[in-house]
């Protein structure tokens, strides 16, 4: 049996975005309903309860606000999480005080508003005690991946948010540290040998640093080189990991151990 997917209702008066933004998200592994105004997206509640809404604010009629209100009075769908998705950016603070799951300002980078998606369908589910499956696996965890080939590290950022995880990315060394200082992650997925800086040089400066010096590490590699050993030294056992593997399965199943420990 194929696992169920989490649905989201998309609703913007945009229409072109609407068919942009529904390929992305199918291609993605969600099923989507789009309609193209407030009063549709009402109706549509009447017959669906998806998992998300995506909700842009200035449309004509009832609008993002009279689409909230609505919503409300609806009790099956009333706790369905609404994602904002809006061009008016200056917003954001404006929503800190009604109550939505999240906020993200067009345009966005596609990552973002996956990890932004994942985060509150994730976070939603493990409220309710539903199943979620692997996109729930990882909720509230980030990883901070560095890999120094643009195509690597684009399948390494999708298979991470499919499963759960918020992604930050870097392409070298140097960007490790500033980032993890910066971001903070739960977990480090650190290319052994990159330009400018490898990662277990990377690793080693932020185990030098208190504020970083906890965050379990994984590296990564297959070319059979040796990581020096003060890297994988186990100040705290099992948080610390070398993969010899480039497959993103094996990566996500090491992220997770060290998370675990």
């Amino acid at each position: 049996m194929s696992e169920q997917k989490n649905l989201i209702l998309a609703v913007d008066d945009d229409t072109d975005l609407l068919a942009t933004l529904g390929d992305f998200l199918r291609f993605e592994g969600y099923d989507v309903e789009a309609v193209s105004s407030g009063e549709a997206g009402i109706a549509r509640l009447a017959e669906i309860v998806p998992d998300l809404i995506m909700l842009d604010i200035s449309m004509p009629g009832m609008g993002g606000i009279g689409f909230l209100n609505a919503k409300a009075q609806i009790g099956r769908v009333a706790k369905v999480p609404v994602m904002v998705f809006t061009a008016r950016a200056n917003m954001e603070k404006f929503f800190q005080d009604v109550e939505v799951a999240g906020f993200v300002a067009k345009p966005c980078d596609p990552v973002a508003l996956l990890n932004e998606i994942t985060r509150i369908i994730g976070s939603t589910s493990a409220r309710a005690g539903g199943g979620g499956g692997k996109r729930a696996s990882a909720v509230g965890r980030k990883v901070l991946i560095a890999e120094d080939e643009a195509g690597p590290r684009e399948s390494l950022i999708r298979a991470f948010v499919d499963a759960g995880f918020e992604v930050v990315s870097v392409s070298s060394g140097p960007e490790v540290v500033e980032k993890a200082i910066v971001e903070k992650p739960d977990v480090l997925l650190l290319k052994l040998v990159m330009e400018r800086m490898n990662g277990d040089a990377a690793a080693a400066m932020l185990g030098e640093m208190p504020s970083t010096r906890s965050i379990p590490i994984v590296l990564f590699d297959d070319t059979g080189s040796q990581p020096r050993d003060r890297i994988l030294s186990e100040d705290r056992p099992g948080r610390r990991r070398l993969i010899r593997s480039l497959k993103p399965d094996d990566l996500i199943a090491a992220a997770r151990s060290v998370l675990d420990v």
